[in-house]
């Protein structure tokens, strides 16, 4: 089948779909599902490749939705060093882009916490290098975001982090 501009489309096992078709399997909402085909499109702090300009957000906006949009920004702007541990506890992510802090809603908190877990997860997954240096760490961390994330999603993590 032809895509748009005449091309094959991309497989979708590439690591975007495998997010955002696990986030759907997981049960997590449209907005979520389609943040996650698009959640590094700024760059993240841990990949810092932007592939859309932040001064053009309103392009994704028009493709993904207001909130799914936001959720990528979120995505891309957390310091994950400044935010990820003390998550749960303050509800705040530092903004790496505008050096600000900003304080999330429950509903933003879980489609962040959501959408971060099961990225993780399937880096994890695809990359047993990784799983060796971090699976301790995002364990403990995602055990501590129980809280603010579907109970799915943590139980998914738990299954694939399992000690």
């Amino acid at each position: 089948m032809i895509g748009a501009g005449g091309r094959e489309p991309a497989p979708c096992d590439m690591l975007l779909c495998r997010v955002s078709e696990r986030l759907a399997a997981l049960g997590c909402g449209s907005d979520v599902q389609a943040a996650g085909l698009t959640h590094a499109v700024y760059g993240t702090d841990g990949f810092d490749l932007a592939l859309l300009d932040r001064a053009d957000r309103a392009v994704l906006r028009d493709l993904v939705g207001a909130d799914a949009e936001e959720l990528v920004y979120l995505c891309g702007a957390c310091d994950r060093e400044r935010s990820w541990r003390k998550l749960a506890q303050t509800g705040q992510v530092f903004d790496r882009f505008v050096g600000q802090v900003r304080t999330l809603d429950a509903a933003q908190l879980r489609s962040l916490t959501d959408l971060s877990i099961v990225n993780e997860l399937d880096v994890i997954e695809h990359d047993p290098a990784v799983a060796d240096r971090h699976s301790i760490y995002l364990r403990e961390l995602f055990a501590s975001w129980a809280p603010l994330a579907s109970e799915q999603v943590i139980r998914d993590a738990q299954r694939v982090l399992r000690p």
